[in-house]
């Protein structure tokens, strides 16, 4: 008992330090400077719509981004699938399945997908086009676990596979994620150990670099354009095929440390408030903030309204609000979940976010 409590004050002391590194960040550094950005656009649209503050939140398929450790709490295998409209014709899609193995833990896999729609094809010759279409995409595919060590403490894993393309130029990297997930019985409005405040960490994104390489870098080259040929200053290589090396990329790492707390919770009512703090590699520290209100127990099953706040203390940051809802119908055989989630990006307009979920 002793040494759970001591485990318990070192993560909160850890949790209240990196809140109050965030508040005070430097100026940012590193800024533009990872490939595959994608991973850095939330999953899931109650997550969304909570600010993105959901590390000690989530418990359902969605931990496969947020905390691999939430899937140790899921009660039930689920299959889920996310459309986000992003910007400029950027969609992102997710889709994945858990499934729960009793005194084992869950096992999970999912594929995260961004198109950035067909552009046209022009170079220095055809500034307007050259009539020829291209497209870009980039996929992750994630092999996730998660397990309860104890009964207030999980521990989950990510294995990931990255894919970039940009007509026939590609990259690809090899990535993990590692979460932890610590229950208390810290502000429980009942006393109960299940609705005291939660504890979330995890960091996103640990891998290889990212190297692009394909013919597009293929250039005809002349590396003496001045030398005196036979009739005028025509060079000696102008046919010569040059490829442009380029360098490689880190991924977009991302550490995330979060709580949730219950303001209030009864049989058929509560309200959770969640922070989370981040500390990426490509940007100054932040902080996201949260809410979710929850009625269960109605005649067709619960009933949830969400917002928040994403990116507090981001310097020139566009991000704003974020809302959404969503509502689980229970049935004989299966539940159905849908969310949706509205986020605010200032200048650069609004998105949406809609998920859908089966339970079994």
């Amino acid at each position: 008992m002793k040494t759970n409590k001591k485990i318990l004050r070192t993560v909160c002391a850890a949790m209240v330090l990196a809140l109050g590194t965030v508040a005070f960040a430097q100026k940012p550094y590193k800024v533009g400077t990872t490939a595959a950005n994608f991973l850095e656009i939330g999953i899931g649209a109650a997550g969304s719509a909570m600010g993105e503050a959901y590390v000690g939140v989530v418990n359902d398929l969605s931990s496969i981004y947020w905390n691999p450790a939430g899937l140790a709490f899921m009660e039930k295998s689920e299959a889920q699938f996310s459309l986000q409209p992003w910007l400029l014709d950027i969609n992102t899609s997710f889709a994945a399945v858990g499934i729960v193995l009793p005194s084992i833990g869950t096992l999970g896999f999912g594929v995260t997908y961004t198109g950035y729609g067909e552009m046209d094809v022009t170079n220095l010759d055809y500034v307007e086009g050259t009539g020829e279409k291209f497209t870009s995409n980039d996929f992750a595919f994630s092999f996730s676990f998660g397990r309860k060590l104890a009964q207030w403490f999980s521990f989950g894993a990510s294995a990931k596979y990255i894919s970039s393309r940009i007509w026939h130029t590609s990259a690809k990297a090899m990535a993990a994620d590692m979460g932890v997930y610590v229950s208390t019985h810290f502000f429980s409005p009942t006393g109960r150990k299940e609705d005291g405040m939660k504890i979330g960490m995890s960091i996103s994104n640990y891998g290889t670099r990212m190297k692009y390489d394909g013919m597009d870098l293929l250039q005809p080259i002349d590396i003496q354009p001045y030398e005196v040929g036979s009739w005028r200053w025509e060079g000696n290589y102008k046919s010569a095929k040059g490829k442009f090396e380029l360098q490689p990329w880190e991924l977009p790492l991302i550490f995330r440390v979060g709580f949730s707390v219950n303001l209030f919770a009864t049989e058929s009512h509560r309200f959770t408030l969640a922070a989370d703090a981040l500390h990426p590699n490509n940007n100054a520290e932040s902080i996201n903030i949260g809410g979710q209100y929850m009625v269960r127990k109605l005649d067709f099953g619960d009933f949830y309204l969400r917002g928040g706040y994403k990116a507090l203390f981001l310097p020139d940051s566009q991000y704003g609000p974020t809302f959404g809802g969503g509502f689980v119908v229970h049935m004989r055989m299966v539940d159905m979940r849908m969310d949706y989630a509205y986020k605010s990006i200032g200048l650069l307009g609004n998105t949406h976010c809609y998920s859908f979920a089966v339970l079994f």
